[in-house]
């Protein structure tokens, strides 16, 4: 079994920039892949960044794409979530998940380890 444990979430302002972390412990031998969601009140669980393992595969949700980034270091069993220019359609709560199946995917079904989450408020 694997935990996971967000963390840099916070409030910021429109324009500002936060990084995530996501620390990662237990069976973490059994991860491949890991994707940071998000959820806004209303609306579905949405996969804005994934990473494979050896981090030569990412994905972007369009919405983020060249805002956002995703890295991990497996040393420290962390993944990160660099978010720059943040606007309030980013506001919501941030949610990392691991996988162990061999494919990298947006799908939150796929992901069998998953986080707390961590709010991230953006204000004007």
């Amino acid at each position: 079994q694997v935990q996971l444990v967000e963390s840099g979430g916070g409030l910021v302002q429109a324009g500002g920039s936060l990084r995530l972390s996501c620390a990662a412990s237990g069976r973490t031998s059994s991860i491949y892949g890991m994707g940071w969601f998000r959820q806004a009140p209303g609306l579905e669980r949405e996969c804005v960044a994934a990473i494979s393992w050896t981090g030569s595969r990412t994905y972007y949700a369009d919405s983020v794409k060249g805002r956002f980034t995703i890295s991990r270091d497996n040393a420290e069993n962390t993944v990160y979530l660099q978010m720059n220019s943040l606007g309030p359609e980013d506001m919501a709560v941030y949610y990392c998940a691991a996988r162990s199946g061999p494919l990298l995917t947006r799908e939150a079904a796929a992901y069998d380890s998953w986080g707390q989450g961590t709010q991230v408020t953006v204000f004007s």
